[in-house]
């Protein structure tokens, strides 16, 4: 009998030990499945919306980061990194914040709209779609058609797009951004891989400035110091540093070897 007894702790500590690997475990979980390339980078906007009976919006990354700078929209307009974190009212947008910065009637369309007839169209489907089947102006795939291609994401490839100048990227908004004194690009930086065998990071700061500028990532999210700031790859898996933007809007860590691109000898 007593031996049962040990038997039966012996289990139980073995299983409350196991229970905590778990929980305390880096990665648990089940690959979900791949967005589809014209729904990568979507963000669901529900801070209000559904409380007041309304659609939620339904934020198409892709379309915007075609025409508009990252730097653009999360500096200048102010817009938070995370999803739903700027908590933006039908009041801001009123005001001319956030979204109303440019879905103004001027740069791009406004919530209402004069047709030539006279009568007032309100554009409130183009945004609140979720839910909905709602025929927009442009058609992610035939937007992209003829554009370089990508292996995940958005299957884009946008830093090759720009360069070939398939699209334009408009970084100043009128009063809202302030004129700024170009800085000089620094080199790209070799970041040493801790894993073995695997080729280290060549992070090219002329091709982030681009489109993020420099004070998106700084300091923020990156100390100014080269070297200041640690991190690992279960950080970025995590969505902080790196994961900020890859993993969620720039192109996946599917990828290693975009990041990780030095020739191994």
């Amino acid at each position: 009998m007593r031996g049962l007894k040990v038997s039966a702790v012996a289990g139980l500590v073995l299983f409350l030990v196991l229970l905590y690997a778990l929980v305390n475990a880096e990665t648990f979980g089940v690959k979900k499945r791949m967005p589809r390339p014209d729904e990568y980078g979507n963000v669901v906007i529900d801070n209000y919306s559904t409380k007041k009976h309304i659609a939620p919006v339904v934020f198409n990354h892709w379309l915007h980061r075609a025409k508009y700078t990252c730097r653009l929209c999360h500096v200048d307009i102010g817009f938070a990194m995370k999803a739903g974190g700027t908590g933006i009212t039908e009041l801001d947008n009123k005001s001319g914040l956030y979204c109303g910065a440019c879905h103004n009637g001027k740069e791009a369309f406004g919530a209402e709209e004069r047709h030539i007839t006279g009568k007032t169209i309100k554009n409130c489907d183009r945004c609140h779609s979720y839910g909905k089947k709602v025929k927009f102006k442009y058609n992610f795939y035939k937007f992209t058609k003829g554009f370089p291609r990508a292996r995940f994401g958005n299957r884009v490839d946008w830093l090759k797009a720009e360069e070939m100048g398939l699209i334009k990227l408009k970084d100043y908004l009128e009063e809202v951004s302030i004129k700024r004194r170009a800085l000089k690009i620094p080199k790209d930086m070799e970041l040493k891989a801790k894993e073995i065998d695997m080729p280290d990071i060549i992070f090219s700061h002329r091709k982030h400035a681009v489109w993020n500028g420099c004070e998106l990532c700084h300091p923020d999210i990156f100390g100014v110091k080269k070297g200041s700031t640690k991190f690992s790859m279960q950080d970025i898996f995590n969505g902080k540093y790196c994961g900020a933007c890859h993993g969620k809007v720039s192109f996946p860590t599917y990828d290693c070897q975009l990041c990780h691109s030095k020739e191994v000898y």
